[in-house]
């Protein structure tokens, strides 16, 4: 469907990618991975022909339509969330053009060939588009849709103006998914997503009929969308069949291969090296050592594939801690007319490891720093163990950074001198070494910041870690070691977050936080997804 042919971008001396080439078919769901600033959300850009690549093509059929999701950046007004995800219909007219062009295409190919069947299939789609776009289906269509993605039946008359940046990327993405393009570019998909709204995102991305290139770093998304694997890796592309974890299995052995034929072709110089220099001097052995002297003129040095920079990060031992972390009774919590809590009671025990999860806006976040002391309630009491010390992780600390200072003096400003804090070494550990640590903290990129913001954290020993949405902007390998660290913690933890692969291992409750209410389950997060669905099922 879309052939990639040698694709080089150049930023001066460096290679962003140096002669990449590989395929995209009809069917593929293709997970896009690498560490951050490896190009990934560039090379949606260089398929959307946004970016000017400088050698190499993309070749694409006129046939095929791409649909992109961007990370952020969406911006509605004017019309009710119904009208303006109505317009995803609007090029309807447009499918029996497509249809009669790709028709004429179909003719001029050898039916021998396999692009003459993606077209016969993509005719298919396209014919079943046009009978959906029957006003009747077409309403149905937007509301399953829009509340799949967890839109309430009354938001549908909302002026989309009303919604906030999460929000409107949801409706972006509802645009997206009923325009059924042939190829579905998405970038960080789940960003904006609760866990049950990232659920049935999954469910739709299955069972779509296109194509699906998708950017995330949650492993457990991936594994559930993709058959297929683009690496982008030092300036090349690595492709691999199957899902994330087939990937990482497939890349582990790749690399273990490379370095057990360069250390063989290693050993075999040597002893031909040896046998050179033993008989350099035996006028009968002359011819043979000329040979391979030869010989080891023309080997090509096989070079294995060096090592991405991983971040190391541990929490500092915590002090010790009472039972009773904090507890929380009848508490109600209001902004405005909007009641976010109305007798909220819960305890939290030391050594807990708790969840929290729900819908968007069903206060989370709120509950994260009711918890750390920062949110004033309304009423009810709060209270903390007398040995409790609280690390709090805000959801948005990585953009409240100070963009006058540098990376060093930012993570100074937390210091306490009675602490032996050392921030040279914890942003050393967090890939900030040398003149990194110099660099102004405001031309930080968005997992730059995020490092930042952890290695401040390091600065202050708790026993009660708070960390609201902590691995965003963090890529799977940096994800993977904060997930490390949180296990071996020995202190009480909270995470705010709706990455599923992350919290399984870590988490031993889920507190489910709700507009009618909450409730501390004893379950991972899997657990508490299947349990939903049943309970779901149970009804009706």
């Amino acid at each position: 469907m879309i052939e990639l042919d040698s694709l080089t971008l150049r930023y001066g001396e460096r290679f962003l990618y140096n002669e990449i080439s590989g395929v995209i078919g009809l069917r593929d769901r293709i997970g896009l991975v690498g560490v951050n600033g490896s190009g990934k959300s560039t090379f949606l850009r260089v398929l959307l022909g946004e970016e000017e690549l400088s050698s190499g093509v993309v070749r694409r059929p006129g046939y095929v339509s791409l649909g992109y999701l961007p990370q952020d950046g969406i911006n509605a007004k004017g019309k009710t969330l119904f009208a303006e995800v109505e317009t995803a219909f609007a090029d309807v007219l447009t499918l029996q053009a497509k249809i009669d062009a790709a028709t004429e295409k179909m003719y001029e190919l050898d039916p021998s060939e396999e692009a003459y069947y993606e077209i016969v299939d993509q005719i298919g789609e396209w014919e079943q588009q046009l009978e959906n776009h029957q006003p009747e289906r077409m309403k149905s269509q937007i509301e399953r849709v829009l509340h799949g993605l967890g839109f309430a039946q009354s938001d549908l008359t909302r002026d989309t103006a009303e919604f906030s940046g999460g929000w409107q990327m949801r409706i972006a993405l509802a645009k997206l998914l009923l325009q059924t393009p042939s190829l579905l570019l998405l970038d960080e998909p789940t960003n904006h997503l609760d866990i049950l709204s990232q659920n049935w995102l999954e469910q739709f991305l299955r069972g779509y009929h296109g194509a699906l290139m998708v950017i995330s770093h949650d492993k457990a998304f991936l594994n559930a969308v993709t058959n297929r694997t683009f690496e982008l890796k030092f300036g090349k592309l690595n492709v691999y069949p199957g899902n994330y974890d087939l990937f990482e299995k497939m890349s582990a052995e790749r690399i273990a291969q490379q370095r057990k034929r360069a250390a063989d072709q290693k050993a075999e110089i040597n002893r031909q090296k040896e046998f050179i220099n033993r008989f350099r001097s035996n006028q009968k052995k002359a011819s043979m050592v000329q040979s391979r002297l030869k010989q080891l003129d023309k080997i090509e040095i096989i070079e294995p594939e060096r090592e991405e920079k991983k971040m190391f990060f541990r929490f500092p031992p915590p002090p010790p801690a009472s039972h009773k972390v904090v507890e929380l009774r009848d508490i109600h919590k209001s902004f405005g007319a909007i009641q976010v809590f109305r007798g909220l009671t819960l305890d939290i025990s030391k050594g807990d490891r708790i969840a929290v999860v729900g819908v968007n806006g069903a206060g989370k976040s709120t509950l994260a720093r009711i918890l750390a002391g920062i949110e004033p309630i309304n009423a009810g009491e709060r209270d903390v163990g007398i040995n409790t010390v609280i690390g709090y992780f805000a959801q948005q600390q990585a953009e409240e950074l100070d963009p006058d200072k540098t990376v060093l003096e930012e993570v100074e400003s937390v210091v306490n001198e009675s602490t032996d804090a050392n921030p040279r070494a914890a942003l050393g550990a967090l890939l900030f070494s040398g003149d990194e640590q110099n660099k102004s903290v405001s031309v930080l990129s968005g997992g730059e910041r995020n490092r930042v913001a952890l290695a401040k954290m390091l600065m202050r020993p708790a026993n009660f870690l708070i960390l609201d949405e902590p691995t965003n902007h963090l890529d799977i390998r940096s994800k993977t070691v904060l997930q490390e660290a949180i296990n071996l913690f020995p202190g009480t933890v909270l995470l705010v977050s709706h990455d599923r692969d992350f919290l399984d291992p870590v988490v031993k409750k889920v507190l489910e936080v709700r507009p009618d209410g909450s409730r501390l389950l004893t379950c991972n997060v899997s657990e508490y997804i299947a349990r939903i669905e049943a309970e779901a099922a149970a009804k009706g």
